[in-house]
């Protein structure tokens, strides 16, 4: 979460607008419930499986559509966000049940640095005079994304899914492209048009009649039994 999403999508996002990305980013919900019953132990009904199924479905149709009858460059960076973005979502959601929200997070981006640190090096090098050149609201964008995306709304998020379940809260994300879609409109200035707008809420009113599917917890393996110790076996 901390390298992967961030850096396919932000790649996508320089090819097509923030409205395409916001309707094919809608597969996380699928994806982060199939990383949920993988690795979490969590097992959505039927049900669930089938609305994900048909909203995902939309979003591929409705990208295909976009690239005039082919997937376009940009996304397989979205693809590739989606599935580094739901693995981190399971994975995060799973540690945070153990160690919380806050300390998932800090924990996540501690790790990350021996790796970030000589990358933005390199890249402040490389693109120094860009960077000097940046506008306030470049850099205002910027400290939004550092201190609230990647770390306040990270908190929040992991301590909900160790609450709540992987699979099930995931299925917020469901509210990502329309928050997406206005985002654009309002800060982007993007015209939306209707196809969109249709895609987006046939994805969410699918994929949503999932949320009132039962999605049940399996039980941990039990621990193996160790036998006792008896008097007179100890050398």
């Amino acid at each position: 979460m901390v390298a992967g999403f961030p850096l396919f999508s932000s790649l996508a996002m320089r090819e097509v607008p923030a409205s395409h990305g916001a309707i094919v980013i809608g597969l996380l919900p699928l994806a982060t419930a199939v990383f949920a019953a993988w690795f979490g132990r969590e097992r959505p009904s039927p049900a669930f499986w089938l609305s994900a199924v048909a909203g995902s479905a939309l979003v591929v149709g409705f990208a295909v559509w976009q690239g005039a009858g082919g997937l376009q460059h940009a996304d397989w960076y979205l693809f590739a966000a989606v599935v580094l973005g739901a693995l981190g979502y399971a994975e995060g959601g799973k540690l945070s049940r153990e160690l919380g929200g806050l300390e998932t997070i800090s924990w996540a981006l501690v790790v990350s640095l021996p790796v970030l640190v000589p990358m933005v090096a390199w890249l402040t090098l490389r693109d120094l005079p860009a960077i000097a050149a940046a506008s306030p609201r470049a850099w205002g964008g910027m400290a939004y994304v550092s201190v609230f995306s990647m770390f306040v709304g990270f908190l929040f998020w992991y301590a909900g899914l160790a609450k709540g379940g992987v699979a099930r809260v995931g299925q917020i994300q469901l509210l990502q492209p329309f928050l997406t879609l206005a985002g654009g409109a309002l800060i982007l200035a993007e015209p939306l048009d209707a196809p969109t707008i249709a895609f987006a809420v046939a994805v969410i009113a699918v994929v949503a009649l999932g949320r009132r599917a039962a999605v049940q917890q399996s039980a941990p393996a039990p621990a193996p039994e160790t036998p006792p110790i008896l008097p007179g076996r100890i050398h």
